[in-house]
């Protein structure tokens, strides 16, 4: 029997680990896609929406199908719109911030592999808080088509 009075508390222990590290996080992600590639094709973009319960900073980024993988952002300078990597992402309380094309993105660079319509795309987006605390959230990215309209939903069956 104190075999499995320990089993059961390490579980509960784990169970409460878990989900406290879900709590932690307190940023939610909303509609997570990639766009899709073609053969040859090195690098893509990954966009969502990011809405967190307290003050964070996405700091960086990473995914099994990419080498590199940084937090970029496309702005106008010169009357010329320059895609440039930043160190970090400001994300006020309470309000979403939009990574979409032409804007706030995930840059996945030294791709694996094309990516197809459909698959899943792991993404682990590392936060900070005020008090300098990092937490990671996993996120499973659709890969939608390489035309995909940034500003329509997927179909749903």
């Amino acid at each position: 029997m104190p075999a499995l009075t320990s089993c059961r508390r390490a579980a509960t222990a784990l169970a409460i680990a878990l989900l406290s590290t879900t709590a932690l996080a307190q940023v939610s992600v909303a509609d997570p896609w990639v766009r899709g590639t073609v053969e040859g094709q090195r690098a893509t973009g990954a966009f969502m929406k990011l809405t967190p319960a307290s003050d964070q900073k996405l700091v960086a980024a990473s995914s099994p199908v990419a080498k590199i993988v940084e937090i970029h952002e496309m702005a106008m300078e010169g009357g010329v719109m320059k895609m440039r990597a930043i160190p970090k992402l400001d994300l006020p309380a309470g309000k979403a911030t939009e990574l979409k094309p032409g804007g706030y993105h995930v840059m996945l660079m030294a791709l694996q592999k094309p990516l197809a319509e459909g698959e899943i795309v792991p993404i682990t987006l590392i936060f900070e808080d005020a008090a300098g605390k990092r937490q990671s959230i996993e996120v499973k990215a659709a890969v939608r088509p390489l035309t995909a309209n940034p500003t329509a939903k997927p179909a749903h069956p």
